[in-house]
């Protein structure tokens, strides 16, 4: 009787698949990419390799995009309302803000157009696409409350957004990991000032 270990076949070792860019320790483009990158010329910045993803991508920037513009007029109308011993410094913040928003949005449309996006400023849809609420509180702490909360909210999706886009690309990753490097001192900003005024 054949004992188990002769009757199981040994199978040779399973050779582990190298990419072939590697095997000889080297990098190698993609010419054939490089190569379709020759061709429409009319679709700008958008390339094949990130030509899959790109109407994915335009549409989450558009979302994006109304909730900087839905934080542009929360915030200014915040400046121009409050009232208290310390609104003139908090109305201040608000404004700072407001403009920072902006300039957020306008980067955002900006790499729409490159996307080749359109930039959707329709006031009509803004608040339904936007992340964060408008809103028209007149008491200064719940003025502070609400733009802390619209913040915080902005933090979260910009970080949901990087994971999402990843390496599809690097471009709007980085112009989005810029934002939420700027909503995250937005939201300090404002919670210290929640703690300070009564």
């Amino acid at each position: 009787m054949a004992s188990k270990k002769s009757a199981v076949k040994k199978s040779a070792p399973a050779k582990k698949a190298v990419p072939s860019n590697t095997a000889t320790g080297s990098l190698r483009l993609d010419t054939a990419a490089i190569e379709r990158a020759r061709k429409s010329l009319d679709e700008g910045a958008v390339t094949p390799s990130n030509k899959g993803s790109s109407e994915a991508i335009v549409k989450l920037l558009n979302d994006s995009l109304a909730t900087e513009l839905v934080c542009v007029m929360r915030y200014k109308r915040h400046h121009f309302t409050a009232k208290g011993l310390e609104s003139p410094a908090i109305a201040e913040e608000f404004m700072v803000h407001a403009q920072s928003e902006s300039a957020h949005a306008d980067r955002i449309a900006e790499r729409i157009v490159q996307l080749q996006g359109e930039p959707d400023f329709n006031p009509d849809t803004l608040t339904a696409r936007s992340h964060a609420d408008y809103n028209d509180d007149t008491d200064l702490k719940s003025m502070i409350r609400s733009n802390l909360i619209a913040e915080r909210i902005a933090v979260e999706t910009y970080r949901q957004m990087i994971q999402l886009i990843g390496d599809q690309d690097p471009t709007t990753r980085r112009l989005l990991e810029s934002i939420l490097e700027d909503e995250e001192e937005h939201a300090d900003e404002l919670s210290d000032w929640l703690e300070r005024v009564k």
